[in-house]
C-alpha cells in the first residue's frame, strides 16, 4: 500500500527533526535515539544531562499519548513514557511547578492496615482502623514529584491504557531519572496533546506492565518497595 501524503509529511517531519538533533542537541547523536538503560531494561528516549538544572528546563505531559518530555531551551532532552489518570480520577490539566520532591513518598488516600503479618487494603479514613494494634501504611510512590497537592510523577507500573488515580505513574529506572531532571519550581505543562507527539513521542520505549503478577500487600508495606525498580 502506498502510503497517502498526509502519512509521507509526517514521516519526513520526524526524519527532519532527527536529522536536526545530531545539530543542536550535545550528545544527541549518540544517546538521543537510544533509550536509558536500567535494571529494568529500556526506559526513556534520551540520555539524563549531568549538571546543574537549566533555568530554561520545563516539563510537558501529553495525556493522549501518555508521554513526558523535558525540553531545555525548546528542544527535548529526555522523555518517557508514563501512565495517566483513568475516567472519573482525570489527571489534572493547565501550567502548574513542581512544589515537592520525595525519594521516598506514601499515600495518604490509599494504602493498608497493617498488624504484624496481617495486611488489609483500605482507604485512608474510609471506614477507620480495623481495631486496637492496627495503623495505616500507605501505598508507597517512590520518586515522588508532586506538581499540584495531591497529584505528582512517581515510580509505578505503567499500562496501555489509563489506569492511575489521577497521577502520573513513570515505569522502572525512568522515575529515578526523571527525579534527577527536576527541581522544585521546575514549570510543568499538562495538556491532552503536545507538539512534541509527532517527533519524539513516536520513539519513546512503551510498556504493557498489565500482565505483571500484582506485588505482595507484604512487599507494598516494606521498605523493599523504595529499594528496586517496578516493572519489566
Amino acid at each position: 500500500m502506498i502510503p497517502s501524503r498526509g502519512k509521507w509529511q509526517k514521516l519526513a517531519a520526524i526524519a527532519l527533526f532527527l536529522l536536526g538533533c545530531s545539530f543542536l542537541l550535545p550528545g544527541c547523536a549518540s544517546h538521543g535515539n537510544t533509550a536509558s538503560r536500567g535494571s529494568s531494561g529500556r526506559v526513556a528516549w534520551g540520555a539524563v544531562p549531568d549538571g546543574l538544572i537549566p533555568s530554561d528546563r520545563v516539563v510537558k505531559v501529553s495525556l493522549e499519548n501518555q508521554a513526558v518530555y523535558v525540553l531545555d531551551g525548546g528542544r527535548v532532552v529526555w522523555a518517557a513514557a508514563t501512565n495517566v489518570g483513568k475516567p472519573g480520577h482525570a489527571t489534572p490539566t493547565g501550567s502548574f511547578r513542581v512544589n515537592q520532591k520525595l525519594e521516598r513518598k506514601r499515600s495518604g488516600s490509599y494504602g493498608f492496615w497493617v498488624n504484624g503479618s496481617r495486611v488489609v487494603p483500605t482507604e485512608s479514613g474510609r471506614g477507620g482502623s480495623p481495631g486496637s494494634g492496627w495503623h495505616y501504611v500507605g501505598y508507597p510512590m517512590p520518586y515522588w514529584v508532586e506538581f499540584f497537592p495531591g497529584y505528582g510523577f512517581h515510580e509505578g507500573f505503567v499500562w496501555i491504557e489509563p489506569r492511575t488515580h489521577g497521577c502520573l505513574r513513570l515505569h522502572g529506572t525512568a522515575a529515578s531519572q526523571f527525579y534527577r531532571l527536576v527541581e522544585v519550581g521546575t514549570p510543568v505543562h499538562i495538556s491532552r496533546n503536545q507538539p512534541e507527539d509527532e517527533t519524539v513521542g513516536q520513539s519513546i520505549p512503551r510498556f504493557d506492565d498489565s500482565r505483571e503478577p500484582d506485588p505482595s500487600n507484604g512487599f507494598l508495606t516494606s521498605d523493599e518497595a523504595f529499594l528496586r525498580p517496578w516493572g519489566g
